[in-house]
């Protein structure tokens, strides 16, 4: 008789472990879904958590600017009303799930987060439709390109953790490698139009263009000995 108290014993403890589990979660949503949550809510809280330089650039209607970056972020975050939804973004998704998980961690009970940020946003028509260009056009783009050698365009911000990571050594490339390949870096913050034309949603990007048709890409951190190979 003693074993089936023991084993419910041990089921209730998963059951609510569990639970535990699921109410210390966020849920990242499609930008459908996130705009949709946001016109039926009362009064959202929706929390930019880019730069403010970010922010000021294009954010979503009624959004409220709170630096994922900035130490003061959970005194901050956590001026707000726990028991309330709180929807949280960024440009394509790096901070904003960190910020998610923080925000969890804070007591907010019900989170969501940005599937692949504004970039994301923009790129399925929920942002506002540009009224100029950002940054260099596709042709002056192309015309980069246009070359013998291997062209390495590097995709950054400079908000970008790994990005910085991997700055030395392709400033480095860019120096020694030249009778090669051509290295050229762009910062997606400062050409925002043509980012969003080749469809750079993460950071950092390396796409290796010869004959202007991609060989190869690469989102993500990745070593210098590794990318050297992709440039032989």
């Amino acid at each position: 008789m003693k074993f089936p108290k023991i084993l419910l014993l041990i089921i209730s403890v998963l059951f609510i472990s569990c639970n535990d589990k699921k109410s210390n979660s966020f849920e990242s949503i499609a930008p459908k879904e996130f705009a949709k949550k946001i016109k039926t809510t009362e009064k959202p809280q929706i929390l930019d958590v880019r730069t403010p330089e970010e922010f000021e650039s294009e954010h979503i209607d009624n959004a409220r600017n709170v630096n994922w970056n900035s130490d003061d972020f959970a005194s901050k975050a956590g001026s707000y009303d726990k028991s309330k939804p709180i929807y949280v973004y960024c440009l394509s998704g790096g901070r904003s799930k960190k910020a998610a998980t923080k925000l969890t961690e804070l007591g907010f009970t019900t989170v969501y987060e940005l599937e692949g940020g504004i970039m994301n946003w923009n790129e399925e028509g929920f942002g506002k439709q540009a009224t100029t260009e950002v940054g260099i056009s596709m042709n002056d783009f192309n015309d980069l390109l246009n070359t013998d050698k291997k062209v390495l365009v590097d995709f950054y911000a400079e908000w970008c953790g790994p990005c910085k990571q991997m700055e030395p050594y392709i400033l480095k490339m860019q120096k020694e490698m030249t009778d090669k390949v051509v290295v050229i870096r762009i910062d997606v913050d400062k050409n925002k139009t043509m980012a969003t034309q080749l469809k750079i949603d993460q950071l950092p990007t390396l796409v290796l263009y010869e004959n202007k048709a991609v060989q190869w890409k690469n989102t993500g951190l990745i070593s210098e000995k590794d990318l050297k190979k992709q440039l032989q």
